[in-house]
């Protein structure tokens, strides 16, 4: 095995009853789900094992909650099998599960600095966003380009080479949609969201973030992040803390990051939280790599499994 890397899903990933195999069956899952309770002010634990799809869907209760799960994963992970990333990463919401597995930041710490991102995007500016399926990036570029005229408008996420979401205020996304398909698009699917999320109209709100970034102890990562607002491995808190905040506001620079850890010596990808979203655009972005899932105590087990196969081989 070359060098691995563990990635942390973000928003949209979120299912009913998420969680609760890990937290019945790892003593050191109920920990983290216990203490984030704690940490939280209200029950996030309750809220992934019982909570339905429409409360998860918020933005307020989504983040903590795949936060949580993502976390209590990781560690029955490192419980179980005792693989040690090279690097970590995570899209968008995941970057704080990575942090965590990075040692950026303690758990009480975290729990309340994503508590107070997923209130500060809850209450977003109304705005628009859409999956664009099919454009290369200068095609994205001259898309956003012709829209603008519209209104605000960017590229928020580079998914994969063929997957790309745009954001902005909804009249400029509206135009883009119909651009796209002019522009050869196979599709464009418009997101079900309540903000421009990584666009200039989040702007405004990262600022009043920055005041609790600054106020949360962030140390240096024990293991090298690859950062969503520039696809580079960071160490450096001076450097991570500023991050933070830019990344409400900046793409998501997705596929550029998984370029970055393959070009690094990275051949195993371990996608660890609920659902197997970057797992599919792993391997849209990087056939050739490994890609494997720790999203239920089911695919820990099987993790497990493997690690001591290829131990004893």
């Amino acid at each position: 095995m070359g060098k691995v890397a563990f990635i942390f899903p973000g928003q949209g990933s979120q299912f009913a009853g998420m969680g609760k195999d890990v937290y019945e069956k790892y003593p050191c899952a109920r920990e983290i789900f216990e203490n984030i309770d704690k940490f939280a002010g209200r029950s996030i634990s309750q809220l992934c094992f019982e909570g339905s799809e429409e409360e998860l869907k918020q933005t307020i209760n989504s983040q903590p909650a795949i936060l949580a799960v993502s976390i209590a994963l990781y560690e029955a992970v490192k419980a179980e099998t005792g693989i040690k990333p090279d690097f970590v990463a995570g899209h968008s919401l995941g970057e704080y599960s990575a942090f965590y597995a990075a040692g950026v930041m303690e758990l009480e710490g975290l729990v309340k600095l994503v508590s107070k991102r997923a209130e500060l995007m809850n209450s977003a500016p109304s705005g628009s966003m859409s999956a664009v399926l099919g454009l290369d990036e200068a095609k994205i570029a001259e898309l956003v380009e012709k829209a603008s005229s519209n209104g605000i408008i960017c590229a928020a996420n580079y998914n994969t080479p063929e997957q790309t979401v745009i954001s902005g205020e909804a009249k400029a996304v509206e135009a883009a949609n119909e651009i796209a398909k002019q522009l050869g698009a196979k599709r464009v699917i418009p997101l079900a969201v309540s903000g421009a999320f990584h666009s200039p109209l989040m702007q405004p709100l990262s600022e009043e973030f920055a005041e609790h970034v600054n106020n949360t102890t962030i140390n240096n990562a024990q293991i090298p992040v690859v950062t969503n607002v520039d696809a580079k491995a960071t160490v450096d808190k001076a450097e991570l803390a500023p991050k933070m905040v830019k990344q409400m506001y900046s793409s998501v620079y997705w596929t550029q990051s998984v370029n970055a850890m393959l070009a690094a010596g990275v051949d195993t990808f371990v996608e660890i939280g609920p659902g197997k979203v970057l797992a599919g655009m792993i391997k849209k972005i990087a056939m050739e790599a490994k890609v494997y899932n720790a999203c239920d105590a089911e695919s820990v087990g099987k993790l497990k499994e493997l690690m001591a196969s290829q131990a004893s081989v």
